[in-house]
């Protein structure tokens, strides 16, 4: 059976082969499988230290102090991790976020609210981006965290953290960023972004599934409470016994997209150009999100007069999404699309497409093809 053509990297992408090649070397007998945190013989040690050199391939690609990596099992524990470790025990406090963050860190500020926490959820922009002054509007005397994405998972918009994150820094307000889909797709630099909390996922940047990171700043030192109790590993920031071939993966993963960041992001932008080109021919198509503030890799669609699921079931031969992999089973629209301002009817007519590493120009000719054929026609039959 002949494989559709996958433009859902935004989803997950592929673990990259050089990776998997090297979480092999970490499972099995003649390998290194100890408990990392076995510090009584050379099993424990020589995962110790695999699990160390990840921290810090992670830690470079993000230009962070090892130390700040905190291990997880992806970026929805990071998420719940810094948002409830950072108001646990504290009553009366204040919370900022947008309606249009990822469902990790939505679904959680909804539970802060049972928990009494105050909540102020901004609406973006019509681009998907938030705006600092939003954000310094919002804020109040007992506000103590604001939780915003960098790069937004249904449309690729790209929020200018940096300048929110200097405002809040001179007030001494947290600041946690969901940097999942920034990763690896942009130059994400925590020195020159002030952030204090940073959720990171391993198989958003060709590395395994089941495995994320959470950076926590240490200067000036931040402190969260634990949400996962056992044995104090991580500093007591989050216990349980490391994987270390899924870390060694993200490890490697992140130093690949390190040493492969501009080439990338130029050939992202290549195939990006040729696929709304390919579709040119179409009338009724409208972007949605930032034209210039964006990521190369992910394009939202709405086709105008065209459902998006009838488009789907016509594009057999390409594996898209119609919203966030985390959405995808309900047939609501889109919050994020809603949260921009789109009507019902508008976002049940978008589409993501999204392409990485191993897309090619071929495949990106093929999917604008199938596109351009399958509404016409569906347009056709209207």
């Amino acid at each position: 059976m002949k494989k559709p053509v996958y433009m859902d990297y935004a989803a997950t992408t592929p673990v990259d082969p050089a990776v998997a090649n090297e979480m092999m070397k970490y499972l099995t007998l003649d390998g290194v499988f100890g408990n990392p945190a076995s510090r009584t013989h050379a099993y424990g040690w020589q995962a110790e230290a695999a699990v160390e050199t990840a921290r810090k391939q992670v830690a470079e690609l993000i230009h962070a102090d090892p130390r700040e990596i905190v291990w997880t099992s992806g970026a929805t524990e990071s998420d719940n991790l810094a948002l409830k470790g950072a108001v646990a025990g504290r009553q009366g406090v204040h919370v900022v976020t947008s309606r249009i963050e990822h469902k990790a860190v939505v679904d959680t500020c909804k539970w802060l609210e049972g928990q009494g926490v105050e909540v102020t959820w901004l609406n973006p922009a019509a681009d998907g981006t938030i705006a600092c002054d939003q954000v310094m509007d919002a804020l109040r005397d007992n506000t103590v965290l604001v939780s915003l994405m960098l790069v937004n998972n249904e449309l690729g918009s790209i929020t200018d953290v940096a300048s929110i994150g200097s405002e809040l820094r001179k007030r001494g307000i947290l600041f946690h960023v969901d940097a999942a889909q920034a990763a690896g797709k942009m130059p994400v630099d925590v020195t020159s972004m002030p952030v204090d909390l940073l959720a990171l996922s391993g198989h958003k940047v060709y590395g395994p599934k089941g495995v994320g990171a959470l950076y926590v700043r240490r200067s000036p030192d931040v402190r969260i409470e634990a949400c996962i109790h056992g044995g104090g590993h991580e500093r007591g920031m989050r216990s349980g016994t490391l994987p270390t071939h899924q870390i060694v993966g993200m490890g490697q993963a992140f130093a690949l997209a390190r040493a492969e960041l501009e080439q990338e992001m130029a050939k992202l932008e290549a195939l990006r150009e040729a696929f709304l080109e390919g579709l040119s021919s179409l009338d009724g198509v409208s972007l949605n999100g930032s034209v210039t503030r964006r990521v190369p890799g992910i394009v939202n669609l709405s086709f105008e007069g065209v459902e998006a699921e009838s488009l789907m079931l016509g594009l057999r031969d390409l594996a898209v999404s119609s919203g966030s992999a985390c959405a995808s089973a309900t047939v609501e629209p889109s919050y994020v699309l809603c949260g921009i301002g789109l009507s019902d009817e508008q976002a049940h007519r978008a589409l993501r497409f999204s392409f990485g590493r191993f897309t090619t120009e071929e495949e990106v000719a093929f999917a604008s093809s199938q596109i351009v054929d399958v509404v016409s026609r569906l347009r056709a039959v209207r």
